[in-house]
């Protein structure tokens, strides 16, 4: 890697390893989401080993890493004409689930012929030469960095915290990701150990050079982020410990049930297989189930006379149209008769609440909490975002999945429910505890209301499952609330001070001095942070 002219080609490699490139010279990067950028500034041809991602999702504003949204812009279809031969490679196996889609493991290479899709592209598979389309976020420009096992592009701190602290991960367990405080630069997060604190996770920061390359330590440069990691890997030079294997990537999310139903979401209930019931709630009863005796969905079903079909059918466009990885996916309905079936993604561990109260959730460590705090926000922050109101945010409403993943549903269905008792009325189903005060009262519903719920969520997530306002009555707590009363601090669970005052303002009476989502999940991913056991990282 020292002679000049490995270190000139992969100078070119980097440079051709982000959307906007970077011209030689230059001090940072060039944001360019359109597309690539085809010239390194020196007017000479570009090595082709390492491609950009002209599809790499732009963030939107206001949502941090872990938290973007996954509905890409439309990008331009591919013109033969142009002679311009685009090669993804996959970085998951996927089996085919209808007949226009394409089967492919990883590792597979194939050529894409029109990603004018905002989920599925059409591709020819090289090695089968089977076309067909193939779920966007199963592949990555072949050769690019995106396409290395190690690099992991939407992921923040906590999150790559969890996954390298899976049991089944050895010490050196590693993974790359964009920075979160530094645009241009990389995070490394490797996965150690020590007596006095058992396994845990070191983060170093992954610097650019001003001419292209990256540091960790200065005595030791890279001209490629490959390079970097093949050093690393072959000795420690000072870190914790020397790379021994990439962190295993999680499946992506696919939104679809298959490509069919892409545009086509009312489906056949012939098609569901009930197997087992998972509980009931307000509305209906829930539960484990499968599409086409393949694919695991969750089912809920929904009494009769709960909503009028034609409100929920509207609603659920507007519920299957947003799209985050902190929001369970809902992938079908089966209206054409009653009771209607709502078909959504499978949480493996059920409701938040349930988590909390019976199962694995009571074993829970702070840290952990605060982790699914940081989810819930990151998808109201979403919902925040696109001005779209929960209504009924609560812990029965977060649903748990492995590795201690929470995903928001049942957003926005609390507007169409037709039920005299589930709305702002004395009725004993509706959430009083959970509500805010000008809610209740005048029926104003508002993010700022759901702020207030989250505030209550809080409340439950960090007593294990309490019921909020124990030993309250829901027509006392009104009365309380409007008095000015708020819930203590609990004395039988640990709640930092910090925390605390942060729901007190989620309850602020007046809902323009509550805080934004925004602001809350940078809270929750950043509240760990400043608290961590001190080390020595490397030296610059």
């Amino acid at each position: 890697m020292g002679n000049k002219c490995c270190s000139k080609r992969q100078d070119q490699e980097l440079a051709l390893s982000y959307p906007g490139g970077y011209k030689k010279g230059e001090n940072s990067f060039t944001s360019n989401m359109s597309g690539p950028k085809h010239s390194n500034g020196g007017g000479g041809s570009l090595d082709s080993r390492y491609t950009p991602d002209p599809n790499r999702g732009q963030l939107i504003k206001g949502i941090p890493k872990g938290g973007v949204d996954i509905i890409r812009p439309r990008t331009t279809q591919l013109h033969p004409g142009l002679n311009t031969r685009r090669i993804v490679v996959a970085l998951y196996n996927y089996n085919a689930r209808e007949e226009t889609d394409v089967s492919f493991v990883k590792g597979d290479r194939m050529e894409v012929l029109d990603d004018t899709e905002s989920d599925w592209w059409r591709v020819v598979h090289l090695k089968t030469r089977q076309e067909g389309l193939i779920p966007w976020n199963f592949v990555a420009e072949d050769r690019s960095v995106n396409s290395e096992d190690w690099f992991f592009e939407n992921v923040s701190r906590k999150e790559a915290d969890k996954l390298l602290l899976a049991a089944e991960n050895p010490r050196g367990t590693f993974l790359v990701r964009p920075s979160e405080h530094n645009p241009n630069g990389f995070s490394l997060s490797v996965k150690d150990w020590e007596e006095s604190r058992g396994y845990h996770v070191k983060h170093y920061k992954i610097k650019p050079l001003d001419n292209g390359g990256y540091y960790i330590a200065t005595n030791q440069t890279f001209p490629s982020l490959p390079a970097l990691v093949l050093a690393y890997s072959k000795n420690a030079l000072g870190l914790c410990h020397v790379l021994s294997s990439p962190c295993p990537k999680p499946q992506p999310q696919v939104w679809d049930l298959g490509p069919e139903l892409r545009d086509k979401w009312e489906i056949n209930r012939n098609e569901i297989q009930l197997i087992r019931k998972l509980g009931h709630g307000n509305f209906g009863e829930v539960y484990y189930g499968k599409w086409r005796n393949n694919i695991e969905v969750a089912v809920k079903t929904l009494r009769e006379g709960t909503m009028s079909t034609q409100a929920f059918l509207q609603e659920a466009a507007i519920m299957k149209k947003f799209r985050h990885s902190r929001l369970v996916a809902l992938y079908a309905v089966c209206s054409k008769e009653e009771p209607i079936y709502i078909v959504q993604e499978y949480m493996s561990k059920g409701s938040l609440l349930d988590y909390l109260r019976t199962g694995d959730g009571q074993f829970l460590q702070f840290e952990d909490l605060i982790y699914i705090a940081a989810q819930v926000a990151s998808g109201m922050e979403y919902l925040e975002l696109k001005q779209l109101i929960h209504r009924d945010l609560a812990a029965r409403n977060v649903l748990i999945g492995e590795n201690n993943v929470a995903k928001i549903c049942d957003f926005g269905l609390a507007r169409v429910i037709a039920d005299d008792e589930y709305c702002p009325k004395q009725g004993s189903r509706f959430p009083v505890k959970w509500t805010a005060p000008e809610a209740i009262v005048y029926g104003k519903f508002s993010i700022k209301s759901d702020v207030w719920s989250y505030g209550i969520l809080l409340m439950e997530l960090f007593t294990y499952g309490q019921v909020p306002y124990p030993g309250m009555h829901s027509r006392e707590v009104i009365e309380q609330i409007e008095r000015g009363y708020r819930m203590p601090k609990p004395t039988n669970h640990h709640l930092p001070d910090d925390i605390y005052s942060l729901m007190l303002k989620c309850w602020d009476a007046i809902p323009e001095k509550r805080p934004t989502f925004e602001f809350l999940n940078h809270y929750f991913q950043n509240f760990t942070v400043t608290s961590e056991v001190p080390y020595r990282e490397v030296q610059d």
